[in-house]
């Protein structure tokens, strides 16, 4: 198992706790809501932080399990090389592109949010919000790595 596969594992593990950890807060914060009437801005604004780190560090391992959406209808009846095929392409002309462009922008984006100290605009919310922005990049810095991984392991089972 190579180094990157490791890495994208050890996310996906991380990733699962922190889904139990947003399962549990959001069924904390529906049941204060409903049995006490009270609510509060900052287990909202933490169970969208925590939703933002499912999502992002999930994206890597669903790659990487090759659970990520696709035209199944069609792809399923295509040969092993075909399905190869169109995995590099989509590998290199969507993922790529695409996670290139998104870091390049996100590292921009975070360097604002950092510099600025941005914190929640709403009154009770989370200070810091540059950490949750700094994960976009980071996410995506992943996926590329994974994105290779896959290329390279679509050109090993092409031959």
């Amino acid at each position: 198992m190579l180094f990157i596969d490791k890495i994208i594992k050890y996310l996906a593990t991380f990733t699962a706790l922190i889904l139990i950890l947003l399962v549990l807060l959001v069924v904390f914060d529906a049941s204060s809501r409903y049995f006490f009437s009270a609510g509060s801005i900052t287990l909202q604004e933490l169970e969208w932080h925590l939703f933002d780190i499912v999502i992002l560090f999930g994206i890597p391992y669903t790659l990487q399990q090759n659970s990520h959406v696709r035209v199944d209808i069609f792809y399923a009846s295509f040969s092993s090389k075909t399905k190869c095929i169109i995995n590099i392409i989509g590998i290199l002309f969507f993922i790529l592109p695409v996670s290139f462009l998104i870091i390049y922008i996100g590292v921009e984006f975070v360097a604002l949010s950092f510099s600025q100290n941005e914190i929640s605009s709403n009154p009770g919310g989370l200070e810091y919000r540059y950490l949750v922005k700094s994960l976009m990049p980071l996410s995506f810095i992943f996926l590329v790595l994974q994105s290779i991984r896959q290329v390279r392991l679509e050109l090993d089972s092409f031959k």
